[in-house]
């Protein structure tokens, strides 16, 4: 399926190129960027309710995404409850009314305000994680992923496929992993938790492959503290050391910058 092409209403990228598969644009602002991959994905998901019944989502937390899903949910437009969501990730550990649970900041970002057909939760409080993994791999089998929309972690993480952890070639969609501490010291800094002995040492994330099996890619990546992650990915080799440089593999996925995560590059 083709990239999804601007409207001339809305906020326009300073800069487009094509780094391998991948497409990069880059805009003056994050919040312009937010504005436009709004627009972008608000016009995909229409078109492609025209074509098919229901369609499925694939969300994101993270502050870089905040932005983003406050001014597609402006916007309006798409009918929430032809759409089932995914999460990408979830701490082993913690219960869903957790301040940093991923499921409350979707609840409560997501849910309550649009009302989808239903959303799918990864129940990071669970007493078997890898049954877990067993039920949440069922219910992605159950229907291709339409869209997914994604952040960079400052190591070049994707969800939470650390660069100790990542592959290419996993054959599992979600798996339960360690988390790296810079990965963990990241959400201290972004204020999701007190301190790094606050923060859980294991989460659930889905793999790369599941992720790259979206027919849309979305990953939004705003932010200096990005720059560097961002110049790894897209000058570096593409390695599972470098987890998100897997979308320069990926025809359907789109890297959307600032100009100041874009900085280095």
């Amino acid at each position: 399926m083709s990239n999804p092409q601007n409207t001339s209403q809305f906020p326009t990228p300073v800069k487009t190129v094509r780094v391998d598969a991948l497409s990069v644009r880059v805009y003056d602002s994050e919040a312009t960027m937010a504005q436009d991959v709004a627009q972008l994905a608000q016009t995909y998901l229409q078109n492609l309710l025209t074509q098919q019944e229901s369609a499925a989502v694939l969300l994101a937390t993270g502050n870089s995404q905040i932005e983003f899903l406050d001014a597609l949910i402006a916007i309006g437009g798409v009918d929430w409850s032809k759409i089932t969501l995914f999460h990408l990730d979830e701490y082993l550990g913690i219960d869903g009314e957790h301040p940093a649970s991923f499921r409350r900041y979707m609840r409560d970002r997501v849910e309550n305000r649009v009302h989808p057909a239903v959303f799918h939760y990864i129940e990071g409080d669970t007493m078997q994680p890898l049954d877990e993994c067993d039920r949440y791999s069922q219910l992605l089998r159950s229907q291709p992923i339409d869209l997914c929309c994604l952040g960079l972690g400052e190591n070049g993480h994707l969800a939470f496929n650390e660069p100790s952890v990542a592959s290419f070639k996993e054959t599992r969609l979600i798996k339960l992993v360690k988390l790296d501490k810079k990965t963990r010291q990241q959400q201290v800094n972004e204020g999701h938790f007190p301190n790094l002995e606050a923060v859980p040492q294991y989460a659930f994330t889905l793999t790369i492959p599941t992720i790259c099996t979206a027919k849309q890619i979305f990953c939004l990546a705003p932010e200096k503290r990005k720059a560097s992650a961002v110049k790894n990915m897209l000058t570096g080799e593409i390695s599972s050391a470098i987890p998100a440089s897997a979308l320069r593999q990926q025809t359907q996925a789109t890297l959307f910058l600032d100009t100041d995560s874009a900085s280095l590059l």
